[in-house]
């Protein structure tokens, strides 16, 4: 039972405040992962869930002294107030970044935030009024979820295939919603080695679901976390680069640095960029100076471009020693992506066996992941999990599916033996 479906007086025991809060804050609830953080972080766990970048493969001495030298350089800046637009001089090297993937921005265009998590939550604040639509893939990443779901959108999902966002389904979403009389405010995707699942929109399809959003007048919200870690070739060109009137960029650093300086960035349209910066200064006043100007030192002095790529060959690494252990230890009827990026692996389970439900089993035999509900506006994706290789050494992760390969082999059993509803104890 939910606390919403409590008896009014039991949840006034619980809270008191219950009939005080907003109506958009009856409705948030802990997200499958941060659920899981706790007892996945336990050492005997081998820990598929979070996606966390392996922030030891850093040069944490250069950046310790980098920091230092920032502090007795710089820090009557570091340690103060700064504009709600963010550091100009991170906002210059941020162009530096995008300019790897194409796209041409001007340091004023830019807006810097708590991570991308911040922007997705700043875009959601200035578009969405309760009951507004906005289409997301199939499946979506939670924390953006998450942020549609506090401002009380309504999320109508677009179907995925390996080559990410198929066009066909988000003609037929659009026409859906104005039969029904309504307007999406936006297309939310993540183009590059999705999260959760793994894939990637391919080339020849990108230029599509540009016009198919042009001709409909729908802003396209575009999310790119793992756009520079792509394991082969050359960074993909962003959305943002073929227009720049009608998508909103979102980058952020938590992959390819550090996620605990927490900075990310929007590059937008003139007028939406305005109002996220008002919208920022009236959430935070301003960001930390000192997260800001720790990343553009970084940017400055360190060889990040040879960072990068030793993170590329360190994820690639892992995926493919999670790919091996995939496909020579799962049972029959398991299916799974093939990411050629990015942190995640996509698993669809035998049919009669819940992700969700078998969740506890597998904590049991120290594994964890993450249920595929999670990354589902309505709920569904029970019959998938989300693996990540980005964290976990090699030789873990073969353990860890190991251990889950067993796991879901008990499942298929009891489902065989008593059928569908034993995966619903």
């Amino acid at each position: 039972m939910t606390a919403e479906q409590q008896p009014a007086s039991q949840r006034q025991r619980i809270d008191p405040y219950v009939g005080q809060y907003a109506q958009r804050a009856v409705g948030m609830v802990a997200s499958e992962i941060r659920a899981l953080f706790a007892v996945a972080a336990r050492p005997e766990i081998v820990s598929l869930a979070g996606g966390s970048p392996y922030v030891p493969a850093l040069p944490l001495d250069a950046v310790g002294d980098m920091i230092g030298q920032l502090i007795a350089n710089h820090g009557d800046s570091a340690l103060q107030y700064c504009t709600a637009q963010g550091d100009a001089g991170l906002r210059e090297k941020i162009c530096d970044v995008m300019a790897l993937e194409q796209v041409r921005a001007h340091p004023d265009e830019i807006v810097v935030t708590v991570g991308s998590q911040q922007a997705l939550d700043l875009m959601a604040r200035i578009f969405i009024d309760p009951g507004d639509v906005i289409l997301a893939e199939a499946p979506s990443y939670v924390g953006a979820l998450g942020a549609f779901a506090a401002y009380q959108a309504d999320v109508i999902h677009v179907a995925m295939d390996d080559d990410g966002l198929i066009p066909e389904a988000l003609e037929e979403a659009i026409r859906r919603a104005a039969a029904a009389g309504r307007r999406p405010k936006f297309l939310y995707t993540v183009p590059n080695f999705h999260n959760p699942a793994g894939v990637t929109l391919a080339a020849g399809r990108r230029p599509r679901i540009l016009d198919i959003c042009r001709r409909a007048g729908l802003l396209v919200v575009e999310d790119n976390p793992y756009g520079l870690l792509g394991f082969d070739g050359e960074p993909l060109r962003a959305l943002r680069a073929d227009d720049d009137e009608a998508v909103v960029y979102l980058g952020t650093f938590s992959k390819t640095f550090a996620a605990g300086v927490r900075v990310g960035w929007a590059v937008a349209p003139a007028a939406i960029r305005e109002k996220l910066i008002l919208a920022a200064e009236s959430a935070v006043l301003c960001h930390s100076s000192f997260s800001q100007l720790t990343v553009r030192e970084y940017l400055t002095t360190q060889p990040w471009l040879e960072q990068i790529k030793d993170f590329r060959e360190l994820y690639r690494e892992r995926r493919d020693a999670t790919l091996a252990a995939l496909s020579s230890m799962m049972p029959p009827g398991c299916r799974w992506t093939r990411p050629g990026g990015g942190f995640y692996v996509w698993l669809r389970l035998p049919d009669g066996v819940e992700a969700k439900a078998m969740l506890p089993r597998a904590i049991s035999s120290r594994v964890a992941y993450v249920p595929g509900t999670g990354f589902y506006a309505d709920g569904s994706g029970g019959q998938h999990a989300r693996l990540c290789y980005s964290f976990p050494s090699p030789e873990r992760i073969t353990e860890g599916i190991r251990r889950l390969a067993a796991v879901i082999e008990t499942e298929i059993q009891l489902r065989d033996d008593f059928g569908p509803a034993a995966g619903l104890r």
